[in-house]
Formats: C-alpha cells, structure tokens, sequence
C-alpha cells in the first residue's frame, strides 16, 4: 500500500515542499491523503454524474417542482422505517402521504398537480415529514433540504414554509467580474442597524451597501445567512442549510440585495458553516430518521462539546452533498451558490 501511495502525484506539490520545508517529513501522509481523495471523487464521477452534479442535491432532494408542475419529493432516512408527508395541502394527515422507500436509504414521493394544473402544494403553506422509527416513535421534522424556515412571534420551534413563488425575483444586473485585488467588507445582516433590533435585507439593500461602496470595498462577505435557531450562535449553529435565514426577510430580500449589490459592482460572499451543525432535533438535522448517526458521528465522536453542535460524518455518501459540498462553492459565489444556487438567482 505504501508503494501505491509513493506514486500519487499531487499538483503543485514540489512548489510547496520548498516554500516550506519543514512539511517534507510529511509528504508520505500528504500522498495517501490525496490518493484517498482522487478515489473518492473517482466514486461520486461514477456514481452521480459529475462532481459538479453530485454538489447540487438539492435539485433532486426536498420538493422540487417539475416543468409539468409535478412535485417531485426525496429525502434520505436509511434508520426509518416509514416517511410520510403531512401539511397545510392535505390538513395535516400524518397517513394520507406515504413515501415510497428507494434504495441506499432513499424516499420518494410524485405529487400530481391540481385540476387546475397548478402545484398540489401552495406556496409559503407549512409541511413536515413525518417520520416513522423501527422503535415505534412518530418525529416531525424539517426537510434538510428545506428552502425556507419562519418561527411565528412567541414560537419556539421554527416552522418548514414551502418556498415556490409563482413570480419568483429575477436578477436584472450580471454578476461582477472577479477584482484584481479583493477588498472585503464582512458583514452580518441583523447587527447592520443602529436600532436595538435585528436589520433586515432591505435595510441593508438600502442604507448599508452604498455605505460599503463609498468607503471603495468591492466584496461583502455576508455572515449567518443560513437558517439558525440560536441567535447568539452568530449562525454557527446551523439549522437549515439549503435556506436562507427568514428572520432577515425572505428569500427574494436576499435576492434583491445580491442583485443590487452586483449593480453597484460588488462581489457577494456567503459564509457558510459546513463543520458541524445544532443539535435540534425539530427543526435541525439531528436525528432526523430517528438515529443519532444520520448525518453525524455517534457520539461522542459526533459532539462538538465546545459549541455544542453535532459533528458531520464524511464517510457517509449523502452528507457531503448536504455539509461537505459549500466548500465547492464558497471561493467565488456572487449568487447564493453556496446556499442554494437556484433559489437565489
């Protein structure tokens, strides 16, 4: 194994070893490492098409609307032993709705249309799939790939709104061209007022990037964009990683400020937290088909006890697109692409 290891070429690799020395005593290691992730990536080309394909899940995953308005919906809970759908479109029956069980731990579920050809489900109505355990337990839960999260004034628990506008934000201005030199303003939505509140896209649309273009930044890097539970986490504690959070406003918001802020000629960045993610269970990733190790490390492995959040497992074939993909993403993305690509365009 070591010769196999010995003969991994990795890019640039020499370069680096003289910049700096002291990394030479690892090189072996750094091989086997990039052996390891030429094989991987050789599996996700085989299996799904394309690395590119692979990182954008979530057009196959969720509820995704079809040219006929068929809604196609897929999720994955290998531990489950049923999945059904239930919600506002069919008065929250927890029976009516089943999943089929695919294979490799998939669900799927064909919604026709109404008569009237329009989508069985309505859009900004609320759903959540109710998940059947083999110990006999009934979980609601929040689709991972979720476009859309609200938490009702008073309420705990953040809700799952079914995101599909029929007139959905069409973006007017390209996308900038990438700058020479990179001048990045790091921004965070809700702390960009002076009012004892949380901001809104709009206020920053308005009052805040053309401050930032004033002062000759062309890139703002936005924090917390993805949907949290915990506000004080700073959006490390992630929730919802294909929504964009709804406690700024709604996903056309945070389309028009990305659009306004590429016709002021700024690149947009969105920080994303791909390590770890909360531990609720109701409206996070935890436990969703009943397991401890769905997405996650079983414990303690799977505990980040520092920030109290639970750790992907990246051995598992369906988190990386769900955790792992943002990496992809988060060097150049200028339209929501290391969120959901398609909603924010």
């Amino acid at each position: 194994m070591a010769d196999t290891w010995d003969n991994v070429t990795i890019p640039e690799f020499n370069s680096l070893l003289q910049m700096d020395p002291y990394l030479k005593q690892y090189e072996k290691d750094f091989r086997r490492r990039y052996g390891l992730f030429e094989k991987r990536l050789f599996l996700l080309e085989e299996a799904e098409g394309g690395f590119d394909q692979f990182t954008r899940s979530y057009r196959t995953f969720g509820v995704n609307r079809m040219p006929d308005n068929r809604l196609v919906l897929r999720e994955w809970a290998p531990a489950a032993e049923a999945l059904f759908l239930t919600g506002d479109f069919n008065g929250w029956d927890n029976f009516s709705h089943p999943y089929q069980r695919k294979e490799f731990g998939k669900w799927e579920l064909c919604l026709p249309p109404k008569h009237d050809k329009t989508p069985a489900i309505d859009h900004n109505t609320k759903l959540k799939v109710v998940v059947h355990t083999k110990k006999g337990e009934r979980l609601y839960r929040i689709s991972p790939w979720a476009k859309y999260a609200t938490q009702a004034e008073k309420q705990v628990i953040y809700d799952w709104v079914h995101w599909d506008p029929p007139q959905p934000y069409l973006h007017i201005h390209p996308r900038p061209k990438k700058p020479q030199s990179l001048r990045i303003y790091e921004s965070h939505v809700g702390i960009a007022s002076p009012d004892p509140k949380v901001a809104s896209y709009t206020n920053f649309t308005i009052n805040v990037l053309p401050r930032i273009k004033d002062l000759g930044y062309n890139c703002i890097q936005l924090m917390a964009v993805m949907e949290h539970a915990y506000y004080a986490s700073f959006g490390y504690q992630v929730t919802s990683f294909f929504a964009a959070s709804s406690r700024y406003g709604t996903p056309e918001e945070l389309k028009q400020l990305i659009d306004t802020a590429h016709s002021l000629d700024i690149v947009v960045l969105l920080d994303v937290v791909h390590s770890h993610a909360s531990q609720n269970t109701e409206d996070g990733l935890n436990r969703f088909d009943g397991s401890d190790s769905c997405f996650f490390h079983s414990p303690p492995r799977g505990e980040h006890a520092l920030w109290g959040s639970r750790l992907f497992n990246y051995s598992r074939f369906r988190t990386r697109p769900v955790a792992g993909f943002k990496r992809k993403h988060c060097r150049w993305t200028t339209e929501g692409e290391s969120l959901v690509e398609e909603n924010l365009r």
